[in-house]
């Protein structure tokens, strides 16, 4: 399998930048149960007003978030661009009997997500300097995370559907599950993993543009009534490297939540479960 994503700067340091692209890059890898096997560097850079030193530091973070997944880096491409961008080209290898999909859940299946939601404001607000790189500790390490062992704890208790969890925010992937699978989904809102500060930046309009036009395409989401804006927008914000929404039978569910756990995945929270709504996602505020 084949994969490739690339992104301008999310934080200011280049060499977290870089780490961040990485691991953003191999999680499309991961969501469908594969081992990576090898990146291409995709590059954008100005010839004149940033130094390639800091390119080199781009490179260099990436280089040890590959080397940490066992993921060899062959080169890649670079092209004159006024704004710089990074990412990669991803080579993986999966046995189709071991796949992961977005087409293989059912209802009754539990929703599993692996990592904290609210990286798209935080980045937001750092660009607009309305939060230090101090207040963005946790969402770095967020991004900078692997779903390797979200992946092996899943093909490990059998789950055959999962998404990694990217620009088009929790309800957006999701919704694909629910189209290719043919299910509904309920999802409570109360039991999603939020990181600091997220909702109190949200409130306070620190919200991205893909984050706000994920929420306008939801025309079809069936919103709990005492659902705020800022808590819908938590629901749909544009994640960088985010974690991996899984779907479990219910059997093997707590079995799941406690291998996510030993794996030391950033967050292992039941949020919903899957029925035979065909295509219809509901998000209330508690477990009904």
């Amino acid at each position: 399998m084949a994969t490739v994503d690339f992104f301008t700067p999310v934080v200011d340091d280049a060499r977290t930048w870089g780490a961040i692209a990485a691991a953003n890059a191999l999680s499309d890898v991961y969501a469908m149960g594969a081992t990576p096997l090898f990146a291409l560097n995709l590059v954008g850079w100005p010839r004149t007003g940033a130094p390639f030193e800091l390119l080199g530091e781009v490179i260099a973070g990436a280089a040890e978030v590959a080397a940490r997944a066992g993921c060899l880096m062959l080169g890649g491409h670079s092209v004159d661009d006024p704004e710089p961008k990074f990412g990669m080209c991803v080579i993986g290898e999966v046995h189709p009997d071991r796949m992961m999909t977005n087409a293989g859940a059912r209802a009754g299946d539990l929703l599993v997500l692996t990592k904290p939601l609210g990286t798209g404001i935080l980045s937001t607000a750092l660009k607009r300097d309305a939060l230090l790189e101090g207040g963005m500790r946790e969402g770095v390490a967020s991004m900078m995370a692997l779903n390797d062992g979200a992946a092996r704890a899943a093909l490990a208790h059998g789950v055959r559907a999962a998404t990694d969890v990217t620009g088009f925010g929790l309800l957006g992937h999701l919704g694909n599950i629910v189209a290719a699978s043919g299910v509904g989904a309920e999802v409570w809102y109360e039991r999603l993993p939020v990181l600091p500060h997220a909702w109190n930046l949200a409130t306070r309009g620190f919200v991205p543009g893909g984050t706000k036009r994920n929420l306008e395409a939801a025309t079809d989401v069936d919103w709990d009534p005492s659902l705020t804006e800022p808590e819908r927008i938590l629901c749909v914000d544009a994640q960088t490297s985010g974690g991996l929404l899984l779907a479990v039978a219910p059997d093997c569910h707590e079995s799941l939540v406690a291998s996510l756990a030993a794996e030391g995945t950033l967050a292992a929270a039941t949020i919903g479960r899957l029925d035979e709504a065909t295509g219809n996602i509901r998000v209330r505020r508690a477990v009904k």
